[in-house]
């Protein structure tokens, strides 16, 4: 066997030795190496990601009644490598992979020490993606085979603070799969650009908040508005005395909203509670706060008149920007607060499309850009010049440039940003990744001055 699997890789060994340009294929010939010999296990299925929860009403707390893994799904990381080469599912000679986003507020101070274990575990099994750790809890995104996938979720709830994981699942085409696996035309270590993450890299950040509101007194672990299934939410948001806010951005609610939805015209979350204050004409000083009647539904606005506050039924993506929102509503003297449990995500994937009163498709924040009904992938791209999604419409755009600019960033941009995207551009193109193929290693014959040679900087400006 040992010696099969040698005279297979042999060509890729004698390839990387051809020319110096291509001396960075010998990790992906090892890689390779490495998966051929690899025993192949049957990864258990993943569990039902998200199952009923109680509403804030109902409990004491609203983290109580977490959701679990059934014990015998899960295998807590015993350490060494997976290896799972299942392809039963897709019928291709790689396992069949998946997305899985998730979140948990919790009290997390020591979160910065959760970070090398967490990293380490997601390279060692291939799963790549971004993971945000707060003192606040955990929030992220990640893609692998789905006994990797679950082997990391299942490491992150090992710690009683983070048990309980909201989480939704997306599937993975089997074009994105083959990319995922680095079968690229440009490159044989990159993942290429429309890869859901690149098969290589997990990003694990450390922060200050898993979703950024710029109100440290906000605590949806204290306090949050009550939970709305998918199937209850159309009935909701069609009563005429619910207003109904969506709690995105403004690039992400051009593409998609739901009906009779309200558009706060945010760039960012931190400006929700300013659009609140606005919008409701709400006092900001301590003796003008809450003038509440008995039932507490109405609050003394600016002009000293007391405002009605309407019953409100919040959104967001996967519902983690909700819990902050509907927490700050509820400290604003709001008394109905309600929120899409699961978000946008789980509502197209569990509402039909016949019955739906969502319009357009879902923006994302990985590579797929957008969704739709039954989390298959939309049709909209994404600049790389500002990060926005794009339609094909805009495609047509004289202001569009691939990799460079589109018609929402263009005119913000100086020609020198415009260069800089250019070049980062070709070398994507060149190598597959930006840097070039000496990205990440120390250069063994440093510039010392302006007189020396300067050809390696010439040939990858701009690397990052």
């Amino acid at each position: 066997m040992a010696l099969s699997l040698a005279v297979l890789s042999a060509p890729f060994l004698s390839f990387t030795k051809c020319s110096s340009r291509f001396s960075h294929c010998a990790a992906a010939a090892t890689a390779l190496f490495r998966t051929l010999s690899c025993t192949p296990l049957n990864p258990s299925p993943l569990p039902r990601l998200l199952h009923s929860m109680a509403t804030a009403s109902d409990r004491s707390s609203p983290l109580q009644n977490p959701l679990h893994f059934p014990s015998s799904a899960i295998k807590i990381p015993t350490g060494g490598a997976i290896k799972t080469v299942d392809s039963a599912s897709n019928g291709s000679d790689h396992p069949s992979l998946v997305v899985v986003s998730f979140y948990r507020f919790a009290d997390f101070p020591d979160h910065a020490s959760f970070r090398k274990p967490l990293k380490d575990l997601c390279e060692e099994l291939r799963v790549s993606g971004g993971i945000i750790l707060a003192p606040e809890g955990i929030n992220g995104s990640i893609c692998g085979t789905r006994e990797s996938v679950e082997r990391v979720l299942s490491f992150i709830q090992s710690d009683k603070r983070l048990k309980g994981l909201r989480m939704v699942e997306s599937p993975v085409t089997p074009e994105d799969e083959a990319i995922h696996h680095g079968h690229t035309s440009s490159s044989p270590v990159g993942a290429g650009e429309d890869a859901p993450f690149r098969w290589d890299h997990v990003r694990v950040k450390l922060k200050k908040e898993i979703v950024t509101f710029g109100d440290p007194s906000v605590m949806p672990t204290k306090m949050v508005g009550k939970y709305v299934k998918p199937r209850d939410w159309n009935a909701l948001i069609s009563d005429p005395e619910t207003m109904v806010i969506d709690v995105r951005n403004m690039y992400e609610i051009r593409i998609g909203k739901f009906k009779w939805a309200v558009d706060p015209c945010t760039n960012a979350f931190r400006e929700f509670p300013t659009w609140i204050d606005e919008q409701f004409e709400m006092k900001k000083s301590k003796e003008s706060e809450s003038a509440s009647t008995e039932d507490g539904t109405h609050m003394q606005s600016e002009n000293g008149k007391q405002k009605s506050l309407p019953r409100v039924a919040m959104y967001c993506t996967g519902g983690i920007r909700c819990e902050k929102a509907s927490s700050f509503l509820l400290s604003k003297g709001f008394k109905e607060v309600y929120h899409l449990e699961g978000g946008i995500l789980k509502y197209l994937e569990e509402v039909p499309k016949g019955e739906s009163l969502w319009e357009g498709e879902c923006f994302v924040f990985d590579k797929r850009v957008s969704v739709e009904h039954g989390l298959v992938p939309g049709t909209h791209k994404l600049c790389y010049g500002c990060k926005q999604p794009i339609s094909d419409e805009d495609m047509k755009s004289p202001e569009w440039e691939y990799g460079v600019s589109c018609p929402y960033c263009f005119s913000s941009k100086s020609e020198e940003e415009k260069e800089r995207a250019r070049a980062r551009q070709r070398q994507f193109e060149t190598w597959g990744i930006i840097g070039g193929p000496g990205k990440g290693r120390r250069n063994p014959n440093p510039v010392k001055s302006s007189g020396e040679d300067d050809s390696k900087s010439r040939r990858f400006p701009n690397s990052i």
